[in-house]
């Protein structure tokens, strides 16, 4: 397969718009496109390769019209739009966590797990923009020793809660600095000069939903239930890219040298190393582009096997529309997108 059409359902949002800008960087090949939102955005312009196209509805008949729905927006509207592009014949590519674990619904990270979409049933699932970063280290590093334990701590961007978040961080910013009143709708606290350990609800456990989130994608993308994952997410007032402080225990003693040789080639990530000149991964650099940055590689002197590291992306295009974009390309590389495919 060659070329597609498609429908981007959620166009006018943070990703949506980072989808349409990433597609026309790699110049993703799209014979027709369609752009759908809510019933507010109906009408509205956007521009696609210095063109100008109109927002609808995403209906049946537009779904019926494409080869793939790349999805992002909120869960109930996955939950509606996904089957229903199935039902279509289209393969609908989901960024939100309703179909994550489901068993008939593909997981898939392409540098970790591509071979998953030859199991697809009209439905792939984009990971959580936390995991993406994390499997996409481990996966390399597993074949050296196998992995027993990870803990984490995220330090996730405003934008991982969508653009009117970003927008309520420079508001209260703006009021921090003018000494004036705070005033807080998306985040149960003020974000701006803060930090929030808390995304997503809290479980019984403990944990919020978003850390667990960590741990049962890890293990379903990395076909392994035998690897923990202890994570900690934290809100900070950064516009765009996910930071994270991982610790990875190993079976089998493994040096830094050897964590940095096996990452440096590997597709998708760019080694960022140089502490000592003060060269590390960080948000700003991150931003915009497509790698995940990986760097302060170095021995966890709290265990003989463990492994410390620093590692950033860009949440809204590794995290979800890069990573939506390689989907597509390698189920059309595969050529297992037609229904004739996937309706056995």
């Amino acid at each position: 397969m060659n070329s597609c059409k498609i429908a981007v359902v959620g166009a006018t949002g943070a990703v949506g718009q980072v989808f349409l800008d990433i597609a026309e960087q790699r110049n993703f090949p799209i014979d027709e496109i369609r752009l759908c939102a809510s019933t507010r955005s109906v009408g509205k312009k956007l521009r696609f390769k210095s063109q100008e196209v109109a927002v609808e509805l995403c209906t049946p008949e537009v779904l019926d019209e494409v080869d793939f729905a790349f999805i992002s927006a909120s869960g109930d509207v996955s939950r509606e739009m996904a089957p229903l592009a199935a039902k279509h014949g289209t393969v609908a590519i989901d960024d939100s966590s309703a179909f994550r674990m489901d068993v008939d619904v593909p997981l898939v990270v392409p540098e970790v797990n591509a071979d998953d979409l030859s199991n697809h049933k009209g439905i792939v699932a984009i990971p959580n923009c936390s995991t993406t970063p994390l499997v996409m280290v481990l996966n390399p590093l597993r074949k050296k020793s196998s992995i027993k334990r990870v803990v984490v701590d995220t330090f996730q961007s405003v934008t991982g809660t969508g653009t009117a978040a970003l927008i309520e961080m420079k508001h209260q910013s703006k009021a921090v600095l003018d000494d004036n009143p705070i005033t807080t709708k998306e985040y149960p606290h003020q974000i701006a000069f803060n930090v929030l350990p808390h995304i997503e609800p809290f479980q019984e456990n403990g944990y919020t939903r978003e850390e667990m989130k960590m741990l049962y994608e890890t293990q379903k993308i990395l076909h392994d239930s035998n690897i923990l994952v202890s994570a900690t997410c934290v809100r900070v007032p950064v516009a765009v890219s996910h930071s994270e402080a991982i610790h990875i225990e190993f079976q089998d003693p493994i040096t830094p040298s050897e964590v940095t040789e096996i990452l440096e080639n590997k597709p998708g990530i760019r080694i960022v190393d140089d502490p000592f000149s003060d060269v590390y991964p960080m948000p700003i650099d991150a931003a915009g582009g497509d790698d995940v940055l990986v760097g302060r590689i170095r021995k966890d002197i709290s265990h003989p096997n463990g492994i410390a590291m620093w590692v950033v992306c860009d949440n809204l295009r590794k995290g979800a529309a890069l990573n939506a974009i390689q989907i597509a390309e390698e189920m059309m590389k595969r050529d297992v997108v037609s229904e004739s495919n996937w309706r056995k």
